[in-house]
């Protein structure tokens, strides 16, 4: 029946995060006393739930507690910086105004906790916007597993191959095409190259000129 939905990744391509999560992840990595290696360190982190991200960032495995412990205070250090909130990725409000428009159904599917996904999306008044809203919450699997996908599919009753999805980080068109979705990449966190690598059919650097079909 060709693509009937549309879900959003959330940091990255609803909500231009990604600074404030790099400023987190490195005030982290200062309280430990470990100097971040390579200047694109970050990159570990994308898409990821913090709890897994923690241990691949340090290059180290950690039990469970450890883990959630440290992602907890980088979550700490995110709230702060962003406590004044942040900006939309760039026609991405217009975008989701024009698949209104023409009833296609719309969910986020994000790493993100519910807490910081209902603040940062209500905040921008798009939390309204979606049929549906799955976050790390509600799953048991973080991106590149697609379960967050497949469960943000379920929600608006729609099947998996019929959904296009829009994604930032190479974790999440991982958990995406795993899925058995279409994916769209946005370069707000990654390359082209890298995007395309990971399965993109086609990548934006923002909503600006975006429309319905695409």
């Amino acid at each position: 029946m060709g693509t009937r939905a549309v879900i959003f990744d959330m940091d990255g391509v609803l909500v231009d995060s990604n600074a404030h999560h790099r400023g987190a992840w490195r005030a982290l990595l200062d309280e430990l006393g470990v100097a971040p290696a390579p200047p694109e360190f970050w990159r570990l982190t994308i898409g990821r739930p913090s709890t897994e991200a923690v241990p691949l960032l340090l290059g180290r495995a950690m039990d469970a507690p450890e883990a959630r412990r440290l992602a907890d205070r980088k979550l700490e250090h995110y709230r702060r910086l962003a406590r004044h909130g942040l900006p939309a990725v760039r026609g991405v409000a217009r975008f989701i105004d024009e698949l209104a428009s023409q009833s296609v159904p719309c969910a986020v599917a994000t790493s993100a906790t519910r807490f910081d996904t209902d603040r940062l999306l209500g905040r921008l008044g798009l939390l309204d916007r979606f049929a549906a809203v799955v976050s790390a919450d509600d799953v048991r699997r973080g991106k590149p597993d697609p379960e967050v996908y497949l469960l943000a599919a379920r929600a608006i009753g729609i099947e998996p191959l019929d959904c296009l999805v829009f994604e930032d980080s190479v974790a999440g068109v991982q958990a995406a095409r795993r899925a058995g979705m279409r994916v769209i990449g946005v370069t707000t966190a990654h390359s082209e190259t890298e995007l395309r690598a990971a399965g993109v059919e086609r990548v934006v650097e923002d909503f600006a000129g975006v429309t319905w079909p695409t």
